[in-house]
């Protein structure tokens, strides 16, 4: 099955500007939400999901690849999965896919998906060097201190905390440590403390 998707942004927002030539599509789906909602989480992606879960999706197009999620490595991580399924995924603007029409890999779009994942590298090590730079200006400014020396932090407690709730939904969603560790901001430790001590909580109240 061909599928066109977009994605505006509010309910005034008109799409129209992305609905041109989609006559030879089975469906035409349309999100208005925000783009942080990962793809398979909206209305219209939820049910793109369950084509390709169910092997009828054979093609996918949009007017933008960043339609397709809210940041570069999401939608990398995305534009790979449909790749190893076979399924042909179509950017209008800028023009590139992952397939051709032939069925054989697309060079252009190779090289593309390369820019994009250098970009994506470079902008984690620059989150993470505004991180470092942030904690040393506010130790200078004696505004950072972890828990003190000698005390402890219970579990329920532990795992209550606004980040320690989106890790562990994030692993319910089955993303991979790194890419958790990329969209919370948080080193592969803490997922793995969070992990050990959510399988820990749930092994008690079973």
């Amino acid at each position: 099955m061909r599928v066109f998707y977009s994605r505006i942004s509010t309910v005034d927002q008109n799409e129209a500007r992305q609905m041109d030539n989609l006559e030879n599509f089975d469906y035409v789906f349309t999100d208005k939400c925000s783009g942080s909602i990962p793809l398979f989480e909206r209305p219209k992606g939820s049910q793109i999901k369950k084509l390709i879960d169910d092997q009828k999706l054979t093609h996918l197009e949009v007017h933008s690849i960043d339609r397709l999620g809210r940041d570069t490595i999401s939608v990398l991580q995305l534009w790979k999965d449909l790749t190893l399924k076979g399924i042909r995924v179509v950017c209008r603007n800028p023009n590139f896919q992952n397939i051709t029409e032939n069925g054989q890999s697309d060079m252009f779009s190779e090289l593309m998906l390369s820019i994009l994942s250098i970009m994506a590298d470079f902008e984690k090590k620059m989150i993470k060097e505004r991180q470092r730079e942030g904690i040393a200006k506010a130790k200078i400014e004696a505004k950072y201190s972890g828990r003190r020396v000698g005390t402890t932090e219970s579990i329920v407690k532990f795992l209550n905390k606004p980040k320690s709730k989106m890790i562990i939904k994030d692993l319910e969603y089955g993303y991979s440590t790194q890419e958790i560790a990329y969209r919370c901001r948080c080193s592969n430790s803490t997922i793995d403390k969070i992990r050990k001590n959510f399988k820990h909580q749930q092994k008690s109240i079973a």
